[in-house]
């Protein structure tokens, strides 16, 4: 007999799936129970190693839902792909802040939040042994959806001195050869790179000769600093043809607990990926649906006093680093930075350190590929004074001379 809950015994052993077995090590567990002993034991804990955001979902889409839900129309179940009216208001965001036109009924898919999509899109387009590009170091649930799919992942090296891009000319050529699916994420999570027009055309013409899907995350897409706005893939001729991009609520409007995100382009891939939830899921419920239509469709100052709001925040922080010796260089958008570790350390000895000694939670590297050790990743998601509170923690540690 054998149980893994006290005082209950299975009737028989219970094996999980195959594909329950290879499913990737969440490294970040880990982090975060690392954190909670320190806070468990009445530590004053700084944490800059998750990407959750801090601040609340703007008043007028919290009273959007409140009003929907009184609404008994929203107590049915929602269509299986969901309402039109909220795949017309990102049809409209995209066009209005990207020029991009989107077809509401065959060119946008509404997500239980970007990741459902990131996974499920490996499902749609890979089968077992089947080849995806990944970056590296990258979102590590890139590579919970390979592993689901049985399929294996090649990696793209993201290194500084091609502004943390995917150099396509160095990766394998049997590798691009057998690739059906790749990953891209500007701005980037964890390097906080953002990417220009030169390298989505790249990208569009490496895919199509190569007959490789894109798979454009985008979650970051309204953070871009110092009056810059990151480009999206879609802007680009050829992008429809080639792939789609996932794009969240999550960050833009401080909505990560509301879980709504969307796959965008292609019509075929988004067909599939509507298949696929309509065995999943019945769509969101249809409060949430009406309060982010009216987060895509109401006043935008939120979205901009947000990323006002991260920038104070960036220059705050690399101000007070600055001051101690830690150089890198300022992230140019998402609400991440991204610090090279000093020398004598690893990315998780210093982090282990740097929360053991100073009592501050970073995310180090290695946890997001081989080609993230070095670095160490840090959010944007306390406010000013924090952030130079934790350079003061840290310039006691005497890391940097």
């Amino acid at each position: 007999m054998t149980s893994s809950t006290p005082g209950v015994v299975s009737a028989f052993p219970m094996q999980p799936a195959q594909r329950l077995q290879e499913l990737p090590t969440q490294f970040f567990s880990k982090l975060v129970r690392k954190a909670n002993e320190q806070i468990a034991l009445g530590h004053d804990v700084i944490n800059l190693g998750q990407g959750n955001p801090d601040r609340p979902t703007p008043a007028h889409i919290v009273k959007a839902l409140q009003e929907a839900a009184e609404n008994p129309l929203y107590h049915r179940y929602p269509p299986f792909s969901g309402f039109g009216f909220l795949k017309e208001a990102v049809a409209l965001r995209y066009k209005e802040d990207y020029g991009v036109d989107l077809d509401p009924e065959t060119e946008v898919a509404i997500l239980f939040g970007g990741k459902t999509g990131l996974v499920e899109i490996a499902q749609c387009l890979l089968n077992p042994g089947d080849v995806c590009l990944v970056p590296d170091p990258g979102y590590p649930d890139y590579w919970s959806g390979v592993a689901l799919a049985g399929a294996r992942m090649s990696f793209m090296p993201l290194r500084e001195e091609n502004g943390f891009l995917p150099d396509y000319s160095a990766l394998p050529a049997e590798e691009v050869r057998q690739a059906k699916l790749m990953f891209i994420n500007y701005p980037n999570n964890p390097t906080a790179a953002v990417a220009n027009a030169s390298f989505y055309k790249e990208t569009i013409e490496f895919a199509a000769k190569h007959g490789i899907v894109v798979s454009s995350d985008f979650a970051y897409g309204a953070v871009g600093f110092d009056g810059q706005r990151p480009l999206s893939f879609l802007q680009f001729p050829g992008a429809k043809e080639v792939g789609v991009e996932f794009y969240t609520l999550s960050k833009t409007y401080n909505m990560a607990g509301w879980r709504v995100g969307f796959c965008l382009g292609n019509p075929e891939i988004v067909r599939m990926i509507n298949l696929i939830q309509d065995h999943y899921y019945c769509s969101l419920f249809g409060g949430i649906q009406v309060a982010a239509a009216e987060a895509l469709r109401g006043p935008q100052d939120c979205v901009h006093e947000l990323v006002s709001v991260y920038q104070g925040r960036r220059d705050a922080l690399f101000g007070a680093l600055d001051r101690i010796g830690w150089k890198a260089a300022k992230p140019a958008g998402s609400f991440f930075t991204w610090l090279p570790v000093p020398k004598g350390h690893t990315s998780e000895s210093l982090a282990d350190r740097l929360l053991e000694e100073a009592k501050i939670v970073v995310a180090p590297g290695i946890g997001f590929g081989t080609h993230g050790e070095g670095y160490v990743r840090l959010g944007l998601l306390t406010g000013e004074d924090r952030l130079q509170e934790a350079a003061e923690r840290i310039d006691k540690l005497r890391l940097f001379g």
